[in-house]
């Protein structure tokens, strides 16, 4: 096991029949790292979380989490220290809040008396008595992000976290998060909603077909990939034919007119600083310029581009990889 990792995969595998939902996943989470697992639907990532939970065993490969693999006796002992908050999250209706999370305490061997605490930390101290069939769907969420934080969780999985969470529930979420962070647990999350985790990881792995075809931080994607800079310059009355005659006199880039008089130049990131120093000098036609970065959703997408380039299928829903 590679040091300070408390995840590592080594060629995990899983098959289900004719149907291989993970295939030869190599993969090292870092003690303390807020790490994401993207993909389409259908691509492997909560076959993933259940391998490495101990709930579906792989079919070949190894998996270590915490120094153990995910079974037998001295497996039960880590899992008392993971956190796992499911996608769809589902409790007895009859219960109350805080009764739920007794409930939860109880299976885990957590101690009972940190439970209204934990439902005030997530939002829920004042429905802590109420019957659950009362939550909403953010409420629903919040209790389900308490359940796994029970014991004090050295590890955290969080399948599709924010899931009807309001704009102050998310940034609430990531601050708990955070503050996780800061005292050494590492949490593995995955997302459908790339602009709210993409400077919220650490690193991120990108999932398809059952196999991780990029990992590493955000920038260090966009430098593999190749994606152009975007640059949305404000014009003043000046020259703008001028202006654009300099810009494409800079190798690679393209000039096209954007929304409200402005103009927009896409180059390579090589040709950045000679683009800005074609920018700084216009200063009659120019106004403003903003600098925009590839986002997630443009790396994650460009993955899936290239592999509909090279021929190689881009992933299906289906009801077996999952």
């Amino acid at each position: 096991m590679e040091e300070n990792a408390m995840i590592e995969l080594r060629q995990a595998a899983k098959r289900f029949g004719d149907i291989l939902a993970v295939d030869g996943v190599d993969l090292s989470v870092r003690k303390g790292e807020i790490f994401g697992l993207i993909g389409h639907n259908g691509a492997g990532k909560s076959t993933l979380f259940k391998m490495m939970l101990g709930l579906e065993p792989p079919t070949s490969g190894e998996i270590l989490v915490d120094g153990q693999r995910p079974r037998g006796e001295a497996f039960r002992q880590v899992r008392r220290a993971l956190g796992y908050l499911p996608e769809n999250v589902v409790f007895y209706d009859n219960l109350t809040g805080l009764e739920t999370l007794w409930f939860f305490a109880d299976l885990k061997r957590a101690d009972r008396a940190t439970c209204p605490d934990l439902l005030a930390k997530v939002g829920l101290g004042a429905a802590a008595r109420r019957l659950v069939r009362g939550y909403s769907k953010g409420m629903r969420q919040r209790l389900g992000f308490a359940q796994a934080l029970l014991g004090q969780p050295k590890i955290l999985f969080l399948d599709e976290p924010t899931n009807g969470l309001d704009p102050e529930g998310i940034r609430e979420f990531y601050r708990i998060l955070e503050e996780l962070r800061a005292h050494g647990v590492t949490v593995v999350l995955t997302s459908h909603i790339l602009a709210e985790i993409q400077g919220r990881v650490e690193r991120l792995a990108i999932m398809k077909m059952g196999e991780i075809c990029a990992m590493g931080t955000l920038q260090s994607l966009r430098e593999q990939m190749a994606l152009p800079l975007r640059f949305r310059v404000s014009r003043l009355d000046g020259d703008a034919d001028a202006l654009r005659r300099l810009l494409q006199q800079v190798g690679e880039t393209s000039v096209y007119d954007g929304s409200r008089g402005t103009l927009v130049v896409e180059c390579p990131r090589a040709q950045k600083m000679s683009v800005l120093r074609v920018l700084a000098s216009a200063t009659r036609e120019v106004a403003d310029i903003q600098i925009e970065e590839p986002t997630l959703e443009d790396v994650f997408l460009g993955y899936g581009n290239e592999r509909a380039e090279t021929g190689k299928p881009i992933p299906e829903l289906s009801e077996g990889r999952r």
